[in-house]
């Protein structure tokens, strides 16, 4: 009788040990795991510094003359955010307005127009602005103001303006209208018949053509990263502290 009573009590002290086991091994690749998120969120955080620092650099340098920023960037250099003065021709005929941009929190249109640089040198598209739209009449577009003959302008190199999300039907429409939901630039540079160079310019001198230049200046965007960080490492945090409470010192047995 006294031996199979004993039979319980090693088989319940055998399963508390593999729970033991089991518990402490998870618990340690929780910490592991955080730990690692929290170090790849401060890997993210330490690029993108580093990037917005060469923006910046790049923003702080002399402009450029359009010849010196044609052959740089067909040698493939990194020239964005760097200042350019163009120089060339509107394509007014082949002027979009991009739908759903907002600026200063208002929605309206950002207007691209070809600019045909001297001696047919290439062709650049131009983020020029942003304008209201009227909520009147959504298919009418507004009066832009595009000079005529042979106009200087100071830019900046960015990339193609950005895509937002639409529907099938929208993405259909795409060279059927002057207003655009986005701006694919191979479709575009197919569609007008002119080859446009990589990437864009976006105009950044004193307006005078009724268009608003107030741009969006991107920052580092690190803070969301090293939020994103800090809540890893409580995790972490949290995952010991608990594992230690409830695994060493309430398990230590106390005295009657």
């Amino acid at each position: 009788m006294k031996r199979s009573g004993a039979w319980p009590r090693s088989l319940g002290k055998t399963q508390l040990d593999k729970r033991f086991v089991l518990i402490t091994a998870a618990a340690l690749l929780g910490v592991l795991l955080t730990l690692a998120l929290g170090r790849w969120q401060l890997g993210r955080a330490a690029e993108k510094e580093q990037l917005h620092q060469a923006m910046v650099s790049q923003a702080a340098l002399a402009p450029l003359s359009w010849q010196d920023w044609l052959k740089a960037s067909r040698a493939g250099q990194d020239l964005n955010y760097r200042r350019v003065m163009l120089r060339g021709q509107w394509l007014a005929q082949h002027t979009l307005y991009l739908d759903n941009r907002q600026m200063n929190g208002h929605p309206g249109f950002f207007v691209v127009t070809p600019l045909a640089l001297p001696g047919k040198a290439g062709v650049v598209l131009v983020q020029r602005g942003w304008v209201p739209r009227n909520f009147q009449d959504r298919a009418r577009v507004p009066e832009v103001q595009t000079p005529s003959g042979e106009v200087s302008l100071l830019g900046r190199v960015a990339p193609p303006p950005a895509r937002l999300l639409e529907l099938g039907t929208a993405a259909a429409t795409e060279g059927s209208s002057r207003i655009r939901q986005n701006l694919d630039l191979n479709a575009f540079s197919e569609e007008i018949g002119l080859r446009l160079q990589a990437g864009s310019m976006v105009q950044i001198d004193a307006s005078s053509d009724g268009l608003q230049r107030d741009w969006f200046e991107p920052g580092a965007g690190t803070e969301k990263h090293y939020g994103y960080a800090f809540q890893w490492f409580g995790l972490s945090a949290l995952i010991a502290t608990l594992y230690v409470w409830f695994q060493i010192v309430r398990r230590k047995p106390r005295p009657s």
